[in-house]
């Protein structure tokens, strides 16, 4: 898996991929705007050349962005839905100009049309916006949900519909928070709770679908429906958890992307998880990934979830 984590874009998008890799990440996630925003200044082709050769220089194997919080692809509402599906189109037109390999969002709720309209709305959402982009290169990734209030997407089954529904494999995918899957109550810390989560992804959502991962302990207890980021080892999940994740070849060309809680000390909280992480590594495989020196970067103004 290459381990990375979210990484601010505040000081420039350029400076976010030097910073990454100076904690000793593989791969980033941005936002491409501020995620509390509807819409943000326009990205200038200029620094999105810059964020791309950045890069290229600091050797990422993977990058994403992760779109911002307010949009709802579910909404029974028409202008709510409206709104959602022209600020999905910004951001999909960022990610495309960013040149990264993903654009990850949360897929919606339905606030109490019901899990099918939602899911067909969703579904209808996807199809529309990705055939106004048809040579994209941007593979678009369901975020699976902890299962609050009426979101969609915490069991595999809605995110399969959904998949099933657009039936574009090329430009659509799954990217699996582990703290959801928890609090989701998916519980995959034995060898073989791990071995079922694997069954049911492979009769379910298709192994070659799950493009990402967020890794995130989890504060809150199994089937909780709480999404409550935790550093990892430090939360429900345990280290046994994520050591089935990291181990697992069959993830080995997958990013796994940090969300977890950062203090005063900035960075230098997920250059401890991803020393953790690499810690749980086979030691000739740990030892092949030398780590940069954790640098101090400023706290995150907003938390990924």
């Amino acid at each position: 898996m290459y381990l990375g984590a979210h990484i601010g874009i505040a000081a420039g998008l350029a400076t976010a991929a030097r910073a990454g890799h100076e904690i000793g990440c593989e791969a980033i996630q941005i936002f491409a705007k501020s995620p509390q925003m509807w819409a943000g200044p326009p990205l200038s082709v200029a620094a999105a050349e810059e964020f791309r050769r950045a890069v290229r220089a600091e050797g990422l194997a993977a990058t994403a962005v992760h779109h911002g919080y307010l949009a709802n692809l579910a909404s029974p509402k028409a202008p709510m839905l409206a709104r959602s599906r022209t600020a999905f189109r910004d951001e999909l037109a960022r990610a495309e100009l960013l040149g990264v390999d993903a654009l990850i969002f949360h897929p919606g709720a339905h606030l109490g049309s019901g899990a099918a309209a939602g899911l067909a709305t969703i579904a209808e959402s996807l199809r529309g916006i990705l055939a106004e982009v048809p040579d994209g290169k941007v593979r678009v990734l369901l975020e699976n949900a902890a299962g609050q209030g009426t979101t969609l997407g915490a069991s595999f089954d809605e995110l399969k519909t959904v998949l099933a529904a657009v039936d574009l494999p090329a430009r659509l995918g799954v990217c699996l928070d582990t703290c959801h899957l928890f609090a989701a109550g998916l519980d995959f810390r034995s060898d073989e709770q791990y071995g079922q989560l694997l069954d049911r992804i492979d009769s379910t959502l298709g192994r070659a679908n799950v493009r990402a991962f967020h890794l995130n302990d989890a504060k809150a207890a199994l089937g909780s429906h709480l999404d409550r980021h935790e550093n990892i080892g430090r939360g429900e999940i345990g280290l046994d958890g994520f050591r089935h994740l990291v181990t697992d070849a069959r993830w080995t060309t997958v990013p796994g992307y940090l969300e977890t809680p950062l203090d005063d000390r900035g960075y230098a909280c997920y250059a401890e998880d991803l020393a953790t992480l690499r810690g749980l590594l086979r030691p000739s495989r740990a030892a092949a990934r030398p780590r940069a020196s954790p640098a101090r970067r400023p706290r995150r103004s907003s938390t990924v979830k």
